[in-house]
């Protein structure tokens, strides 16, 4: 019998719950392994034995009985920036509201060998199922191919990558409703699936409204790339039919951009409007305040963890929304 310390040091076990909750120790076992067969009375009462005396289940105990842990792998790199944090987040409280958690394994998504020992790592765990979040389609290639006996989904499935191109777009509409016609680019580094995604919808904007593709960049997510890069994104728009409006591939870059056109003299928005993406927490704060595209990352994390403990599927992550701000304006 597993027995586990309370809050005073005394060992406490199945046999002492059982005894609070005037039940079995099978009832107990039952509980703690979600049998189906249990009164909602019976639970409760069980659970609040459990919580009263600080009787802790043991994870790994619980799956010598039922062959699961209740635990979800994420595989994880650039955890730094921005968009893979917030992606963990989201992924641990959809995790939490499916009564799972989440374990965690960082690894550099461009080296196989990386990815392939944050599987073994995860595996170590006995873990029910695998989420990626990686920025490279190889990293869940090699995902899948090292683990063929284990559930794995993607945070940004097909439908994921269509959003992230809906919202490009959307930024792309709103620049052209104010009359923009030279709309620039900073976009992410080629070989993420965000970036391509985003870029796509760029292009596709672009040539719905009859727009030739302006001046491009490509960054790397970084703020201080974007700081890096203005001075040539300030040249571009001193010279003779430079864009008026340059649409960036997330808020981090947008942030850099906007200081170092600030530093080289060049306003925005009246010498040249800025769209980011992501809405982080800190764009309504940047100067000026930073018109961004909205993502429903909550949603593409329920839909991940459904897909990878084969739960009924949940509810389409909604739509992009642009969050229009002072960034932005009409070409002088």
């Amino acid at each position: 019998m597993t027995t586990h310390a309370n809050a005073t040091g005394r060992r406490v076990g199945m046999r002492d719950v059982a005894a609070l909750a005037g039940v079995s120790t099978q009832t107990v076992s039952r509980v703690i392994n979600d049998h189906p067969n249990i009164r909602p009375a019976t639970r409760a009462r069980v659970l609040e034995a459990m919580a009263s005396i600080g009787y802790r289940i043991n994870n790994a105990a619980r799956a010598l009985g039922t062959a699961t842990t209740r635990t979800l792998g994420v595989i994880a790199s650039d955890a730094a920036l921005y968009g893979p944090s917030a992606g963990i987040v989201a992924l641990d409280g959809a995790a939490r509201a499916a009564d799972r958690w989440i374990a965690t394994a960082y690894a550099d998504a461009a080296d196989a060998d990386s990815v392939t020992t944050a599987v073994e790592r995860l595996l170590t765990q006995g873990i029910d199922g695998i989420i990626v979040l990686a920025p490279h389609a190889r990293t869940l290639e090699l995902v899948r191919a090292a683990v063929p006996h284990v559930p794995v989904a993607a945070l940004h499935s097909a439908l994921g990558a269509q959003r992230q191109s809906e919202g490009a777009a959307l930024a792309v509409d709103h620049l052209v409703s104010l009359g923009h016609r030279r709309i620039a680019r900073l976009s992410g580094p080629a070989d993420w699936l965000e970036a391509s995604a985003r870029d796509r919808g760029v292009d596709e904007a672009l040539a719905r409204h009859g727009l030739d593709a302006g001046v491009c960049w490509e960054g790397d997510w970084r703020t201080v790339t974007g700081a890096q890069l203005a001075p040539d994104v300030a040249a571009a728009v001193r010279a003779s039919g430079g864009p008026t409006a340059i649409v960036v591939a997330n808020d981090q870059m947008a942030l850099g951009l906007i200081a170092g056109l600030d530093a080289a003299g060049i306003d925005v928005p009246s010498a040249l409007s800025v769209t980011g993406f992501d809405d982080n927490p800190d764009a309504a704060y940047y100067r000026p305040a930073l018109t961004t595209v909205r993502l429903d990352l909550v949603g593409e994390a329920h839909r991940a963890v459904a897909e990878a403990l084969g739960l009924p599927q949940a509810a389409d992550p909604a739509s992009p929304r642009l969050v229009t701000r002072a960034s932005t304006a009409a070409p002088a």
